[in-house]
């Protein structure tokens, strides 16, 4: 599998590109739908499915314009569903004019027990709430890989000030995550790191 990391939009949210053959998995897709169509495009792709780690605008605002070119659900906790209602409010809020977000048709919510397989891609989902009620992470045993989101970054973790998160939620989190041993995060903004 390959991963080809994009930082993208206003607050420099990463896009993860995952390609397996020519099969494409977009875990967070950011806020720069035409950027991230003219790659898959450009690679040949074939996009089968998007994850996010959470709602917040600046990791699923593309969903919806990608959703045009491409018949694909956004995998989503329920949790955090109230943020993807609200994500245009929400992307107005805190970038200070009205960006076109485009409505997400296609919405399938995870299991807490889930493990989840879309074409040639096997992930186990660890649900990780704190940062958002929602928050998750995705573990790829066999390339030992996990993406965080916003949960952990390379140099802290995520903010725990908004209304809907939870401190202890976080910490709790943070424990299931450094019970992995020797793995490679790819956080929701900066680089990656070895844990």
């Amino acid at each position: 599998m390959e991963i080809f990391r994009y930082s993208l939009g206003q607050l420099q949210a990463n896009c993860y590109l995952l390609v397996n053959d020519k099969d494409c998995l977009i875990i967070d897709p950011a806020d720069d739908a035409p950027f991230i169509l003219e790659e898959i495009q450009r690679k040949r792709l074939n996009l089968v499915g998007m994850l996010a780690t959470h709602g917040h605008f600046d990791h699923i605002g593309a969903v919806g314009e990608i959703q045009l070119s491409f018949n694909v659900p956004l995998y989503i906790f329920k949790e955090d569903q109230f943020l993807v209602d609200r994500v245009k409010e929400t992307a107005e809020y805190f970038l200070g004019f009205k960006p076109v977000i485009l409505p997400i048709k296609n919405i399938k919510n995870f299991n807490i027990k889930n493990s989840l397989k879309i074409k040639n891609f096997e992930l186990k989902i660890i649900y990780t709430p704190g940062h958002t009620p929602g928050g998750c992470c995705f573990y790829f045993k066999e390339e030992n890989t996990l993406f965080t989101g916003d949960t952990l970054f390379a140099d802290g973790v995520g903010r725990t000030d908004l209304s809907y998160s939870n401190e202890t939620d976080l910490n709790k989190s943070l424990e299931k995550i450094h019970r992995l041993k020797d793995i490679i995060i790819y956080p929701g903004h900066g680089e990656s790191a070895m844990i």
